[in-house]
């Protein structure tokens, strides 16, 4: 699963990437997964909880979702064109990297192990009392049901928020690889995981 190109009508994948798409950001894993998806697509940046409105109201052909609106998008009459996260493990083999923590080197190993070790621990209480930290997460949930408030966090919290493993290492290298080959980002990029 990742981000999701959405439509009022069911345009193919070559028909979507000549349509102007509305987009929650242009500094997202979304919107360079859409790059690499789609070369050159005319994009314009709605705030994330607009999109949908956006297109339901002809604004836009289609818009690129994220957060909830992948599990809700079907509830205001849309099609999914693509779900780039399976054309990224399409095109790649590797789960597609959503949601991360960086930090800066230069705060020195003492100082990025600290932060690492606090925010491994709040991680690790959430997923041990889930019931308590979806309870607190439904404050701030947009239109979700507790039910599918459930199914979110679990796609998005889980043991890869720990340790995205050694595929899910490789997936972050390869994206930002990919991302400056394509032009997307302009400077390589090198990761050391904490």
């Amino acid at each position: 699963y990742g981000p999701m190109i959405v439509s009022t009508r069911a345009y193919s994948q070559d028909e979507i990437k000549r349509k102007r798409i509305a987009v929650p950001g242009k500094l997202t894993t979304a919107y360079l997964v859409l790059n690499l998806f789609a070369p050159g697509i005319e994009t314009e940046v709605v705030p994330f909880d607009q999109i949908i409105p956006k297109i339901k109201l002809g604004n836009f052909e289609a818009g690129l979702i994220i957060h909830e609106g992948q599990l809700t998008y079907d509830r205001s009459g849309l099609y999914r064109i693509v779900d780039l996260g399976k054309w990224w493990h399409q095109v790649t083999g590797l789960p597609l990297p959503l949601g991360g923590n960086a930090i800066r080197r230069s705060l020195g190993p003492e100082l990025m192990a600290s932060v690492s070790n606090a925010l491994r621990k709040s991680i690790e209480y959430a997923l041990d009392h889930r019931a308590e930290a979806l309870a607190y997460a439904l404050q701030f949930a947009r239109d979700l049901d507790p039910q599918l408030a459930d199914k979110f966090v679990g796609m998005y919290v889980n043991e890869r928020t720990l340790d995205y493993g050694p595929d899910g290492r490789e997936a972050v290298r390869r994206l930002l690889d990919m991302g400056y080959q394509a032009g997307i980002i302009t400077q390589p990029a090198r990761v050391d995981f904490v």
